[in-house]
């Protein structure tokens, strides 16, 4: 057993609730591996878990939150090959991460690309695989579509846009900030709409012309549903990953039906090991190397250190940020 140093939430509420103590952690056990964490990037569901509203899956600790890392294998378990001590690996769990050590499978965690500051790879894991498995996996962009993300300034927004572009994609996106709008189009962004009341679809027809969005990625939820469908092309897709939004929303169905698009939930958080293995595997053969080769970047908006988790998530409340919060210890 080894003690390490993490992150615990001891109530429900404002940042308060969350302190630094002492947690225990087991030996990797067969095909897993101890890895001493550097850096992590903070999410919005560290924030909805701190407040009470979004529990770990089971066999997860409750009190612990964290859903990416970045840092070193210290310890490998029983059958593990193709990871030695001292590599230097990123990936998702379920929770937990923010903790100075954690045993992950050798299969969930990948290396970090050559040359690449920790604190950089910590904001890769949850925000390029969660745009990946959507927009590839479940939406099956294609070259030469239009895809349209919503909150395009965010973590997932940004990674999205950039794999958007590097597929051959056109990419519109949306913010309720003009300044990440401006920001989105120095990364390639073709179209920013800005949407402080909640309402898009008549200016995205304007901008293009009548033409609709082959891909939705939607990152906010129930408020901007209707105008995500009205915005669609035919056989349009939507992907539904946030609801920073809202959860319900009224639906023309006979919008949908017109369209003949389909909707799309997703999530990561809750999938089993032999999903998420496979999704961090396929990462590492298609994407990892443009990161290597200058195609891809993780986007932050600032590093702290793990004592400042309070004021990290002060910040990521405020809606202010542009790319990804990183904690290092």
């Amino acid at each position: 057993m080894i003690e390490a140093t993490a992150v615990r939430i001891v109530g429900k509420g404002d940042v308060d609730v969350l302190e630094l103590a002492a947690l225990p952690v087991s030996a990797p056990g067969p095909h897993e591996v101890l890895v001493r964490v550097a850096a992590v990037g903070l999410n919005r569901a560290d924030v909805l878990q701190r407040r009470g509203y979004y529990a770990a899956p089971p066999g997860v600790p409750a009190d612990v939150p964290g859903l990416e890392y970045a840092g070193h294998i210290e310890q490998l378990g029983p059958g593990v090959l193709d990871l030695a001590v001292g590599d230097a690996v990123m990936g998702i769990v379920a929770g937990g991460a923010m903790s100075t050590h954690v045993v992950v499978h050798e299969r969930e965690c990948i290396r970090v690309p050559a040359g690449m500051p920790i604190e950089e790879a910590a904001a890769v894991p949850e925000v390029f695989f969660t745009a990946y498995d959507a927009l590839f996996d479940q939406a099956r962009l294609s070259p030469g579509e239009l895809l349209l993300v919503h909150a395009v300034g965010s973590g997932v927004g940004t990674a999205a846009l950039q794999l958007g572009l590097v597929c051959g994609a056109e990419v519109a996106g949306t913010s309720r900030t003009q300044s990440k709008l401006d920001r989105c189009r120095a990364l390639g962004l073709s179209e920013g709409l800005l949407v402080p009341e909640k309402s898009f679809a008549a200016a995205f027809a304007t901008r293009f012309g009548g033409r609709g969005a082959d891909v939705v990625l939607d990152l906010v939820g129930a408020a901007y549903l209707a105008d995500s469908v009205a915005a669609l092309a035919l056989r349009g897709r939507i992907v539904v990953l946030g609801l920073v939004g809202g959860a319900t929303a009224e639906l023309s169905l006979g919008a949908l039906l017109g369209k003949r698009g389909q909707l799309i939930g997703s999530v990561l958080r809750s999938r089993p090991l032999e999903e998420k293995a496979a999704l961090a595997q396929s990462f590492a053969r298609n994407v990892l190397p443009l990161f290597t080769r200058g195609k891809l970047k993780p986007i932050l908006d600032c590093v702290l250190p793990m004592s400042e988790v309070r004021a990290a998530h002060r910040r990521m409340e405020q809606n202010e940020t542009f790319g990804k919060i990183v904690l290092r210890w």
